[in-house]
Formats: C-alpha cells, sequence, structure tokens
C-alpha cells in the first residue's frame, strides 16, 4: 500500500511538472526548421533565434543554408518554417505571389533593423577624384579607367558578391550609360577579401554593398550617390529599365503558413523577436574580431536578456 501511495506521489509531480512548462514536454515538440541565407547579419539572427527556441522554450531547431529567392519556395510547401531577414526591395514579385495572393507564406512582421544596399569606393579616392562622389563621376572613360582590369579591358571593373543576392546592378549601369562591368566574386567572403586587398594597396575598388555591416568600422567608404530611388524606378524592375538608388529595407521576417498551427508558442516567438541595427552592429562587431557566429550570438542572448525575454509566450 505504502508502494502505491509513493508510486501515485511520483505521477501527481511529473504531471505538476508538466503543467508547469506549458502542460507539454520537450519531446512532444515539432522540430522548427529556420532559413539561414549567405550573410552574417542572417546567419546570428537565426542563431539567436535557435539559442532561445532550444535554451528557454524546449525546441529542436534544424537550420538550413538557401540563396534568399529559393527560401520561397520552401516555406511554401511547408519544408521550412520561417526565415527571419528579408530585404522586401528585392521580393516585391515574391511577396505578392507567396503572400498576398496564394497566402503560403505569411508576413512576420518587422525584424527592427533597417538595411541599406548601395555602392561604395574607399573614402581615400574622393582625396584625387571628389567627382566620385556621385554616379556622374563614373560617366569619366578616364576615371571608369582607374578601375579597369584585364578581365573588364577598357571598361570599369563593380564588384558584386554571392548570385544570390537582390542586384540590379547591370540595368543601373547600362541605364546611366557607365562604362563598367559587373563582375560576381561569388560570395560575400570573396567580396570583401577583394575590397582588403585593394584597401590595403589603396588602390581604387567600386563595389556593392550593404548595411548593418561591421564592415564600416574597419574600412573608411563613401556610399557613391545614384539618382534617387522611386517606385516608379522600381516598377521598372522586369523590363530592365531600374536607373536608381536602391531604396531603404525596413528588414521582414517570413514565415510558413503552417507554422501557426504547427507550434503556436514557436509563431509568437517569431512574431514578436524584433531589435535594433544597434544590436546586430554589435554581434557583427564580436564576428569582426574572432568569435564565431554562435558565439557572437550567445554573448549577445546572455548580456541581452532584458530585450529577449518580452519575445517570450
Amino acid at each position: 500500500m505504502q508502494k502505491q501511495k509513493w508510486l501515485v506521489y511520483i505521477l501527481l509531480s511529473v504531471l505538476l511538472a508538466l503543467v508547469a512548462c506549458g502542460g507539454r514536454s520537450s519531446s512532444d515538440n515539432p522540430t522548427i526548421t529556420l532559413v539561414q541565407n549567405p550573410w552574417p547579419a542572417s546567419e546570428l539572427n537565426i542563431a539567436v533565434a535557435k539559442i532561445l527556441l532550444e535554451q528557454e522554450m524546449g525546441y529542436t531547431v534544424e537550420v538550413i543554408s538557401l540563396d534568399e529567392g529559393i527560401q520561397w519556395t520552401t516555406l511554401a510547401s511547408g519544408d521550412a518554417d520561417a526565415s527571419l531577414e528579408v530585404w522586401p526591395s528585392g521580393h516585391g514579385d515574391n511577396i505578392q505571389q507567396y503572400i498576398v495572393s496564394q497566402k503560403v507564406v505569411e508576413d512576420g512582421g518587422p525584424l527592427g533593423p533597417v538595411g541599406e544596399i548601395g555602392w561604395f569606393i574607399p573614402t581615400y579616392l574622393l582625396t584625387d577624384h571628389p567627382e566620385l562622389a556621385t554616379w556622374e563621376g563614373f560617366r569619366d572613360s578616364a576615371n571608369a579607367g582607374l578601375f579597369a582590369t584585364a578581365e573588364t579591358g577598357g571598361l570599369g571593373a563593380f564588384l558584386a558578391g554571392s548570385p544570390g543576392w537582390t542586384q540590379y546592378d547591370d540595368q543601373i549601369i547600362n541605364n546611366l550609360g557607365l562604362p563598367f562591368q559587373v563582375i560576381t566574386t561569388g560570395s560575400e567572403e570573396a567580396l570583401l577579401a577583394a575590397v582588403a586587398a585593394a584597401y590595403e594597396r589603396r588602390e581604387p575598388v567600386l563595389f556593392y554593398f550593404y548595411s548593418p555591416h561591421a564592415v564600416f568600422s574597419k574600412f573608411d567608404l563613401t556610399q557613391v550617390q545614384l539618382p534617387p530611388y522611386t517606385d516608379a524606378c522600381y516598377d521598372k524592375i522586369s523590363s530592365g529599365g531600374v536607373d536608381c538608388a536602391y531604396p531603404d529595407d525596413v528588414l521582414m521576417k517570413i514565415f510558413s503558413s503552417g507554422l501557426k498551427d504547427k507550434a503556436p508558442d514557436v509563431y509568437t516567438f517569431l512574431k514578436n523577436f524584433n531589435y535594433s541595427n544597434e544590436a546586430q552592429i554589435e554581434m557583427l562587431g564580436m564576428v569582426e574580431d574572432g568569435k564565431t557566429i554562435n558565439e557572437a550570438a550567445q554573448a549577445w542572448v546572455e548580456a541581452n536578456k532584458a530585450v529577449w525575454e518580452p519575445w517570450l509566450p
């Protein structure tokens, strides 16, 4: 009889523990699949979310690496649950198709940081060529020759990064009549290596990049002034008519439409997931100083409980 009482006591204790944890053990939780894109800020966002989902909410998280264009069909099919850093200016068609029309992907709300894509040069170039502060200075074939390589011949080289990034530089260059050729370096790492090599030798380099990013704390860079962004300009994307600057981007999150039913508490957490440009820059700086992505994310989580605790359901 005493043995039966102890058994009842143990069962009640287990049930009370489950109720205290929301009535659900971690083994009951579905695996959550998050998409990371090929740039450090995206990797950091995913690392922070993974740490909190696993350490605070008891979920197992799988991370898959996808280009930003491919992720839409993966989320639409339910093979992934969320992506946390979408630059909407490059995804107007995807937003219309998957979120507005088909409703198979959900707008997860703003991530917080505001991103900006642009053309950049080392500031030291402006000492002898102040005209390079604006796009008009690049129309001069003599100035273009400063950026020429064996690969581009008489044209200047414009360096781009990963082929999976949203880029309209071919259109901008052609439509503004600039004697430049886009050279795709293949990845962010390769692009930054080329920039670093030119910077060390104080040579000319013109390249596509984005902020927030730790590179701006490492190099003194100037953003080239392009014709101002307009909605009408970007309405010409499909016809190849873009001839203006990239817009500022309020970075957004996107979810599979099934996430809300699959894991309502994860859905709530990711909807609440929101921090500042400064938070991203802080973590990016840690990576620049030698921490891994996961180490930087863990350090930020440990130091910023007041920021992330309100995200938890």
